[in-house]
C-alpha cells in the first residue's frame, strides 16, 4: 500500500537520494509563521491556496474562544498572526471561533480533507495520524513547508516499509492506546527508524476510526516516517458524505482507486512484528518515553538489571525525574492531576469511553477534558456528555492542544504526577518537571476517580457485579 501511493504521487524519481513527490493536502497551524514570513521575504506566491488548510491549534486558549482568553498576549499575538498569514494567502483556515476549528490531525479526517490514497503533510510530526484512513501522511520541518507551499511538491527519500501485524481480540478494558504503547514498548522508542509502518491484522481492522486513528497517531513514538492502515469499508463509510469529501460520480470513482489501494497478497516488507491482542492488558508508561511502558499489572524496572550502560543511565535519569523507585507496583501510584484530550484521544469515541466510566462517578483529583475539535464538542454535549464530566468533578473545556504540547497555557505544576491520554511523556512536556504517565482514556477516568493508577478492568467488573 505504501509503494502504491508513493509510486501514484512521485514527480521525480531518483534511483538514488530524494524522489520529488506531489502533495495532495498541506496542513498548517499557528507554527506556520516561519514557512509564512519567509515566503513573504522572498516574493514567493502560494502554488496551490486550494489545497493549503489552516487550523489554530497548539496556542488555542481552552477556557473560552476569544483571543482575549488567550494566557499571554504572545499568544493572543501568535493567534492574530496565523488568521493574517492565512488571510493574505488566501488559504482556507479554520481560526479560533470558526465552527470547524480544532487540532488539525483532529479535523483532518473529520471533514474529509484526509482521503485514501492522498500525500499529507503537516509541520507536526504528529501527522502521522491521519495514515489512519489509508493516506500517506507524514510531518515536516517550517523549511520543507515553505517548499511545499511554493511549488506543492517534496523531495523525499523513500523509507523502508514495516508491517506491524495485532491478531486476536482485546479483553475488556483494553483499547488501541494500549496496542500502540504495548507496540512502542516491545520495539522501542526507534524500532521503527527510517521505516513507513502497515498495521495488519484482525485486531487493527477490528478498531472504529478512532481506535485506528489513534495507532497511527503514536507511530511517530517508534520514530516511523509514517503510519497506516490499508482502507475498507469502515473507512469509505465514515468518510462519505463528509464536506470535502468527493461526492456523486467522483465518489463511485474514488471508491473504485481506494479499494485497489491495499498490499497486494504476498507483498514483500522489510521488517515484521507480530503481537497478540488476547494478551494484552491496559497500559501505563513509567519514565520519559514512550517506550518506558508496561502493563498496569506492573512494577518500575530495576536499572541495574539492564545490560546496557546507555539504556541502565536513561532509566536512572527517568526514575529520578519521575520521583519512583525499582520495584513500585504501578497499580495504586498516587496522582495529582488527569487530562483527556489531544490528537491522540480528544475525539467522540473517547469522550464517549471515559463518560461511561464516570457516569455516576466522582473524581478525587483535579482533571481537564479538552475535546480534539469543536464540532467533537459540540457533538458530545448534544448527546449529555459535558453533564457526565461535569458532574464529576471534571472541567469542561474547548478544543485545542491543550496539556499535550501545553504551549497554550494549560500546564501542571512542578512535581505533579499528571495522567494524561497524549501521546508525549518527555520531560518537561506538560510543564517544567511535570511527571506525565500516558494512559488510555479509560485508564485516565478511572485513575481520576480513584486518584491513583488502577487496573480499570477491576473497575468494570466490580460495578457489573453490584
Amino acid at each position: 500500500m505504501f509503494r502504491k501511493i508513493w509510486d501514484s504521487h512521485v514527480v521525480v524519481p531518483r534511483e538514488s537520494g530524494p524522489s520529488l513527490l506531489y502533495i495532495d493536502r498541506n496542513m498548517v497551524h499557528e507554527g506556520s509563521f516561519h514557512a509564512f514570513g519567509e515566503m513573504a521575504r522572498r516574493g514567493l506566491a502560494i502554488r496551490s491556496p486550494d489545497q493549503v488548510f489552516g487550523a489554530a491549534d497548539h496556542y488555542a486558549p481552552t477556557t473560552g474562544r476569544r483571543k482575549e482568553d488567550a494566557a499571554t498576549p504572545e499568544i493572543a499575538g501568535m493567534l492574530d498572526l496565523f488568521d493574517d498569514n492565512m488571510r493574505r494567502g488566501g488559504v482556507r483556515h479554520f481560526g479560533l471561533g470558526h465552527a470547524r476549528q480544532g487540532i488539525v490531525h483532529v479535523i483532518g479526517p473529520e471533514l474529509g480533507i484526509t482521503l485514501p490514497g492522498l500525500t499529507i503533510v503537516c509541520s507536526d510530526s504528529h501527522t502521522s495520524t491521519q495514515g489512519a484512513l489509508g493516506a500517506l501522511a507524514f510531518g515536516i520541518g517550517q523549511s520543507e513547508s515553505l517548499h511545499v507551499l511554493a511549488t506543492q511538491t517534496l523531495w523525499q527519500s523513500l523509507p523502508k516499509v514495516m508491517r506491524i501485524t495485532v491478531d486476536g481480540a482485546l479483553g475488556e478494558g483494553v483499547h488501541a492506546k494500549d496496542i500502540i504503547l504495548a507496540i512502542i514498548g516491545k520495539i522501542g522508542a526507534g524500532g521503527a527508524t527510517g521505516h513507513a509502518i502497515e498495521y495488519a491484522g484482525s485486531a487493527i481492522r477490528a478498531l472504529s476510526i478512532e481506535g485506528r486513528l489513534t495507532i497511527c497517531n503514536m507511530s511517530i513514538e517508534a520514530a516511523a516516517r509514517s503510519g497506516m492502515i490499508a482502507p475498507d469499508d469502515t473507512v469509505f463509510d465514515y468518510v462519505h458524505g463528509r464536506p470535502f469529501a468527493p461526492a456523486g460520480h467522483q465518489w463511485d470513482e474514488a471508491l473504485r482507486q481506494w479499494r485497489a489501494l491495499a498490499s497486494d497478497d504476498g507483498a514483500p516488507f522489510d521488517a515484521e512484528v507480530h503481537l497478540d491482542a488476547a494478551k494484552l492488558a491496559p497500559m501505563v508508561t513509567w519514565g520519559t518515553s514512550p517506550e518506558d511502558v508496561l502493563p498496569i499489572t506492573g512494577a518500575v524496572p530495576d536499572p541495574q538489571a539492564e545490560a546496557g550502560a546507555d539504556r541502565r543511565r536513561n532509566m536512572e535519569m527517568a526514575l529520578d525525574y519521575m520521583g519512583l523507585a525499582p520495584g513500585q507496583r504501578l497499580d495504586g501510584l498516587p496522582v495529582d492531576r488527569v487530562f483527556i484530550g489531544s490528537c491522540t484521544n480528544g475525539r467522540i469515541e473517547d469522550l464517549r469511553v471515559a463518560a461511561r466510566y464516570l457516569d455516576g462517578r466522582k473524581i478525587r483529583v483535579p482533571g481537564i477534558v479538552v475535546p480534539g475539535s469543536t464540532a467533537v464538542k459540540h457533538q458530545a454535549e448534544a448527546a449529555g456528555l459535558d453533564t457526565i464530566f461535569r458532574n464529576a468533578g471534571f472541567e469542561w473545556r474547548d478544543s485545542g492542544c491543550s496539556m499535550c504540547s501545553a504551549m497554550n497555557g494549560d500546564l501542571g505544576a512542578p512535581g505533579e504526577r499528571c495522567v494524561s491520554t497524549s501521546n508525549r511523556n518527555f520531560v518537561g512536556r506538560q510543564g517544567p518537571k511535570v511527571r506525565t504517565h500516558l494512559v488510555s482514556p479509560l485508564m485516565a477516568a478511572a485513575a481520576a476517580v480513584n486518584g491513583a493508577l488502577v487496573d480499570v478492568r477491576r473497575e468494570i467488573g466490580a460495578r457489573r457485579v453490584a
